[in-house]
């Protein structure tokens, strides 16, 4: 029986990678003020990080509604008798149980098995890549959701930001609210723990964290993947991808600008070096 994946925009894939591997993105919600976006869709990532610029409010978003999974669902279920749907962390967002709650708008019949990647940004995207690969493979529902699992569990992130004021304010800062008001001019480098933000150390200039963020990468002892991703900081991104090539093939190293509805929430001046491996 033929499965399908469907994700979150969240994710960060390449669309190229998506129709490449048959996955299906429901993208999430970006708001400026009374406009409303699908994330990827209405607006581009170039689009928006100009009217992030521009715009004296700052954005806001909201997870897709439960109908807007539905139809996916029921789109696919014309293809497949088995879905699985893979989101971002249920910790940052309620994404997740928008998907849960699709199960029950359906249409037409199918299995859908909806997994908390416990992820976010290329990390989820690793994890969404690994299931569609063993899909691709002939692997069964239960063996792409522990594809699924083993990638996340292997997927880890470094960051560094310019302002922790959009975490702040969007409510998704976590443990790293820590560095708020003391640290105004120290660099924070941030990761992922347990589905949430969490503080990954400090440095006193921009050009320590970028250096803190090839050494985080080298200190991998196998990368199956590697990523840089940025929000309005495409030099830096460049350059460092150019570091990065030394310890693994730079034409497999995924470099993009960040999903505008992770931008939301992040401000321009994010750089973020994402690794499928082990240490």
């Amino acid at each position: 029986m033929t499965v399908r994946i469907i994700t979150d925009s969240v994710a960060d894939l390449p669309a190229e990678v998506a129709r490449r591997l048959g996955i299906e993105v429901v993208p999430l919600i970006v708001r400026f003020g009374a406009e409303e976006y699908r994330d990827g869709v209405d607006l581009s990532t170039e689009e928006f990080y100009r009217m992030l610029k521009a715009r004296r409010e700052f954005p806001a978003t909201a997870t897709p509604s439960p109908s807007a999974f539905a139809a996916a669902y029921d789109r696919l279920a014309e293809q497949a008798g088995e879905l699985l749907v893979i989101t971002l962390s249920s910790r940052l967002s309620g994404t997740f149980q928008a998907a849960l709650q699709g199960r029950e708008l359906m249409r037409r019949r199918a299995q859908v098995e909806v997994l908390d990647s416990g992820t976010a940004a290329i990390m989820e995207g690793f994890t969404v890549m690994r299931a569609a690969e063993a899909i691709r493979d002939g692997a069964t529902l239960e063996q792409a959701v522990a594809a699924a699992r083993a990638a996340a569990a292997r997927s880890d992130m470094l960051c560094t930001f310019d302002t922790l004021e959009y975490l702040r304010r969007g409510g998704r800062i976590g443990g790293a609210a820590a560095f708020l008001g003391s640290l105004l001019k120290v660099n924070p480098l941030l990761t992922l723990r347990e589905g949430v933000v969490q503080p990954a150390g400090r440095t006193r200039s921009r050009a320590g964290a970028v250096d803190r963020l090839y050494e985080y990468a080298a200190g991998f002892q196998r990368i199956e993947e590697l990523a840089v991703e940025h929000t309005a900081c495409p030099e830096e991104a460049e350059a460092l991808l150019d570091r990065l090539s030394a310890l693994h093939p730079r034409e497999r190293i995924f470099l993009s600008k960040m999903t505008p509805v992770i931008g939301a929430h992040t401000g321009p001046g994010l750089l973020l070096v994402g690794v499928l491996g082990d240490r």
